[in-house]
């Protein structure tokens, strides 16, 4: 079965004829990943040689080919007794060659580990358990090397092995700490320990992604096999002078990350400022009638004041710094005339101490004074404040995936709460002061204000190995606006990076079974949900977002939800106080459709909107609370498989079945509408695709493939009585038919069934009812 996702990729699961067992839904201990470019020839012998492993794994393709690799997987995958599955990426999406292959292949990987290896069988399957157990005795990471022990090289011919053992030295050079004790950092054939990746700190572009890994990952344990390399079995070599350039340039980055980009910024305002600078000396000699030796210093003022303007603004624009913009200006100018007296002296002894023409010693004398005026400049002047330590008392591990440490308490992630966290925090949330340090490997920021600047909505996102949030003082007193309109957009995108999907929809379980109900936003899935809850046995997974991962998985998301008057009387017995229904009466004429509306006709306009609905969230907060208090005795399930959608819309009443494109259109679209509030749209673009990646794409086929195969229906209602028609929907889809017998006669409301069956609570995740006191 082959399901196609949009433009950029294609994304297969091919299922075996192969018998099922019960452990084979379980997740394998390995993944193996395989980059293919035309490699069709070699695929069915690879599976054979894998399969015959006797080991608890599968094998995921991710391929780049222009021949027949794709239906010699699929044919291959038929007769295999092991699961296997492919991406198949289409031209446009191939950027960043093999290792951006790999990466993807990691993302799609379910195994513990993952192993790594080429199609061509030059890395040889029956190496792999070895492999995997060393990794398993106190590794992170074991490799295959060429160039120990017993390893060899007879499948490179003389050149190749030349060029290999050059790039090598020259990676051993750069990289003195990181690669000290491999021998084969070039390899690519190793096994590694998902969790001990960060996926979203790899920057892949070409072949060598283990040399990315050992550079970009700090405190890896990394061990080692000697293995043969032999020769390719079928098909042609992908080594290539391109190839070697992008090596050279991929060690460049890893080396300096954007110090090159500053270097020539920085080059580039030096140059505009010389035009400047000849501009003010003519002014001021010619018009202003002034000596030119005076002018020459007046016009080196003129400039430096120039190119310090354009220096703060565009070259070191993502750094904050303890000096003021006033002391960095005094630096920066002082610098310049520094340098000016130096230039004279430097000319001379370039001309004739070593015998340089003028013109050739004046460039050097200009060049070498750039370099030490930037390096000046970085190190000193816009230097970076070093890090304090900075308590951030509310921290959130959100199933292990993400994690937020903020220094303001966020309820809507209340469920997720931890006393502390294994290492630092995904994202970090700061209010009411200055910016800290960002890696200049990262560079990566957006700032945002409104007209009352640090007084109304404003903030920083710096997005490096790391993710910081700077909020202003507003967003102190309105934590549920610092949330979603901050927070939670930066989660959407943080998860897809990590290989889920943060999608619209409600989500409810039947035992192992999971329904997504999704909807625009206001047209009333939370009444559905809590009636359904509330008229059926069931389990709650989430009633606002869902996380879901490709392969259909979905993780409970319970954020508290948003009611009012109406909603309460969806459900027969909450647990509020008089105080919070009276409150609710002034809650819900703010917080309602109609007030929401008006909130996006004022976003439309030049008002502060962010700041307005701050303001108006501080002032009466939404009337938001926990499922639990909704509804008394409901469970929150651990986790389940998703197994259909329900599409709820306003219409004429009617039920329809939706074809999957449409099914997957239709969630998309309800997942834009959930993120229309400023300043969404004017960070949408930093968040999803600066990186040099498209998330969006990544997203949606995430949600494709995870909503693959499953039904879809749609209901519409001019009433909104969608509760009264799911609960009979859900039934004839999930409810046994030796068990309906059990239905009281008459019952209309719901149905009655087992209690489900969970996986007991992971306390360390999802903090359990009692020790939030209901």
């Amino acid at each position: 079965m082959v399901t196609r996702l949009g433009r950029n990729s294609v994304i297969a699961e091919v299922q075996s004829d192969f018998p099922r067992t019960a452990d084979e839904d379980d997740k394998p201990l390995l993944s193996v990943i395989v980059p293919t470019r035309n490699e069709a020839g070699n695929i069915a012998p690879l599976v054979r040689r894998i399969e015959a492993l006797d080991a608890s794994l599968e094998v995921v393709f991710v391929d780049d080919s222009d021949d027949g690799t794709e239906e010699a997987i699929n044919a291959a995958a038929q007769t295999a007794g092991i699961r296997v599955q492919a991406l198949h990426r289409q031209p446009g999406n191939r950027g960043g060659g093999l290792g951006s292959a790999v990466v993807e292949g990691l993302r799609l990987a379910r195994g513990q580990w993952a192993c790594v290896m080429d199609g061509d069988l030059q890395h040889p399957p029956e190496l792999i358990p070895e492999m995997l157990a060393k990794a398993t005795s106190g590794y992170d990471l074991v490799l295959a090397s060429r160039y120990m022990g017993s390893g060899d090289r007879s499948g490179l011919n003389k050149a190749r092995e030349g060029i290999s053992r050059l790039f090598i030295s020259m990676a051993r050079v750069l990289f003195p700490r990181r690669l000290k004790g491999v021998s084969d950092p070039l390899t690519g054939f190793f096994v590694v320990r998902l969790g001990a990746l960060d996926l979203a700190a790899l920057r892949p572009n070409g072949f060598k992604i283990l040399l990315e890994i050992l550079v970009r990952t700090p405190n890896l344990r990394v061990g080692q096999v000697p293995f043969h390399f032999g020769p390719r079995l079928s098909g042609e070599s992908k080594a290539s002078a391109r190839e070697g350039m992008r090596y050279v340039s991929m060690l460049w980055k890893l080396r300096f990350g954007s110090l090159t980009a500053r270097v020539l910024r920085f080059s580039v305002v030096g140059i505009s400022g010389l035009f400047v600078n000849v501009a003010l000396l003519a002014a001021f000699t010619e018009v202003g009638g002034f000596y030119y030796l005076a002018s020459v210093v007046l016009a080196t003022q003129g400039s430096s004041l120039w190119n310090f303007g354009l220096t703060e603004a565009w070259v070191f624009s993502d750094r904050r710094q303890s000096r003021g913009t006033l002391q960095r200006m005094l630096a920066f100018v002082a610098m310049n005339n520094t340098a000016l007296l130096l230039r004279g002296p430097v000319i001379f002894m370039l001309v004739s101490g070593f015998g340089l023409h003028y013109l050739i010693a004046n460039l050097l004398s200009l060049g070498a004074l750039t370099l030490i005026r930037f390096f000046t400049a970085d190190n000193l002047i816009w230097r970076r404040r070093a890090t304090e330590p900075v308590e951030l008392p509310h921290l959130y591990d959100v199933h292990g995936i993400v994690s937020v440490g903020s220094a303001v308490a966020l309820p809507e992630l209340e469920r997720f709460r931890v006393p502390e966290l294994a290492q630092p925090p995904t994202i970090s949330v700061h209010v009411n002061r200055a910016a800290t340090v960002v890696s200049s490997e990262a560079g990566r920021s957006v700032h945002y204000t409104e007209v009352l600047g640090p007084f109304g909505f404003a903030m920083d996102i710096c997005i490096g190995e790391r993710i910081e949030i700077r909020a202003s003082r507003l967003l102190k007193r309105s934590s549920h606006v610092l949330y979603t309109n901050v927070v939670e957009p930066i989660l959407r995108w943080t998860f897809v990076e990590r290989g889920y999907a943060l999608v619209h929809g409600a989500c409810v379980a039947f035992e192992d079974d999971a329904y997504l109900i999704t909807a625009r936003t206001d047209t009333g899935k939370t009444t559905t949900i809590l009636r359904t809850l509330d008229n059926m046995t069931c389990d709650f997974l989430s009633d606002d977002l869902t996380l879901i991962s490709p392969d259909g998985k979905v993780l409970p998301y319970p954020k508290p939800l948003t009611i009012s008057r109406h909603t309460l009387h969806a459900v027969k017995t909450p647990l509020l106080n008089p105080i919070e229904r009276m409150m609710l009466f002034y809650q819900s004429r703010i917080h309602s459709r109609s007030g929401r509306l008006f909130a996006k006709i004022v976003a439309r306009t030049h008002l502060p909107a962010a700041t307005i609905n701050a303001l108006v969230q501080f002032l009466i907060p939404p009337p938001k609370y926990d499922v639990a208090r909704l509804v008394p005795g409901v469970h929150v399930a651990q986790g389940a498989t998703l197994a259909g959608m329900i599409v709820i819309e306003k219409g004429s009443d009617g039920q329809l079945s939706l074809a999957e494109p449409e099914a997957l259109d239709t969630l998309m679209l309800n997942c834009e509408d959930a993120y229309g509030f400023p300043p969404y749209h004017d960070i949408e673009s930093f968040l999803h695709s600066s990186n040099g990646r498209d998330l969006k794409a990544l997203e949606r086929s995430i949600v494709a493939r995870a909503l693959s195969g499953l039904p879809t229906t749609l209901l519409s209602s001019s009433t909104m009585d969608w509760w009264k028609r799911v609960p009979a929907l859900l039934e004839s889809a999930v409810i046994p038919v030796h068990l309906r017998a059990v239905l009281p006669v008459g019952a209309e409301a719901g149905v009655v069934v087992p209690s489900p069956v969970v996986a007991t609570r992971d306390e360390s995740k999802i903090s359990s009812d009692a020790e939030r006191g209901i």
